[in-house]
């Protein structure tokens, strides 16, 4: 929620070509406590202020000798870095409000003035307007936080890796069909295949010797996508010698929670000769 300190500390610009109304309205807001209230009777001066003070509102006179304030919105939205125009368009013609409001005004007062109206949309506006950039700063700021946390999950799955590459013999990733897509050491021979290249054409070729019970676990809890842990896998070769291995791993899932595939790291057991 916002303070009424906020309000009343809000940037105001307000554009008339004449002074009386300049000094009426100027009087008219000091009165109420706002802080920050800048004004100029030439139209021609707006967009140049708004670019460098960046106005909460702007009260906009629309009739004004040189440039009306059609034009003055118009080149409003061509340099306003947002996209919410802050104006408050002032006019004495009625058929003025409606084509005010379609070039992009918020809202309009009538003249002659009704100070007690005039306070109360210009505050009604500013709480409206200040919200907007509140909530604006707040998706700024989440999107920052949302980078650099992206960015750290990126470092710590390099990390990752980098460890995986010490501490195992080999590493693995399937992709959501079960396809590998990045294999090294004995893991296709494993489970079962093997490929002569991983960007090629997988030919499946059954290796004998593998115990099979053990490795049915294995595409078990890959079927129901479950983490698994030091899985202990063997095969009897056709010398009589045996051969251990031990596998983990874990399914892969995307930002919107899809699962996508698997990863995993293993090392031979083996007893090396």
């Amino acid at each position: 929620m916002l303070a009424e300190a906020d309000i009343l500390n809000a940037g105001i610009l307000i554009v008339d070509d004449q002074e009386v109304n300049v000094s009426l309205l100027g009087q008219m807001l000091c009165d109420a406590g706002y802080t920050r209230v800048a004004s100029t009777m030439n139209p021609l001066e707006v967009c140049a202020l708004h670019r460098k003070h960046r106005y909460d509102l702007i009260l906009l006179d629309l009739q004004m000798p040189g440039m009306d304030g059609f034009q003055v919105m118009a080149g409003l939205k061509t340099n306003d870095a947002d996209a919410y125009l802050p104006v408050l368009v002032i006019t004495a013609q009625p058929g003025h409000k409606l084509r005010a409001l379609q070039a992009g005004a918020k809202d309009f007062i009538t003249k002659p003035f009704d100070l007690v109206e005039v306070r109360t949309r210009i505050h009604n506006m500013l709480e409206v307007r200040l919200l907007y950039k509140k909530l604006e700063n707040y998706n700024q700021v989440l999107e920052q936080r949302v980078r650099e946390r992206t960015a750290e999950l990126r470092e710590s799955e390099a990390r990752y890796r980098s460890l995986t590459e010490l501490a195992s013999d080999w590493y693995w990733e399937q992709d959501e069909n079960g396809n590998f897509i990045k294999v090294s050491g004995p893991v296709l021979e494993m489970l079962g295949i093997r490929v002569d290249s991983l960007a090629g054409e997988a030919s499946p070729v059954a290796l004998a010797g593998w115990n099979e019970a053990e490795r049915d676990l294995l595409q078990a809890a890959i079927a129901a996508r479950q983490p698994f842990l030091e899985m202990v896998f063997s095969r009897v070769n056709a010398d009589g010698s045996q051969q251990k291995y031990q596998v983990s791993g874990e399914p892969m899932f995307n930002q919107s929670s899809r699962f996508i595939g698997y990863r995993g790291i293993g090392v031979e057991l083996t007893p090396k000769k």
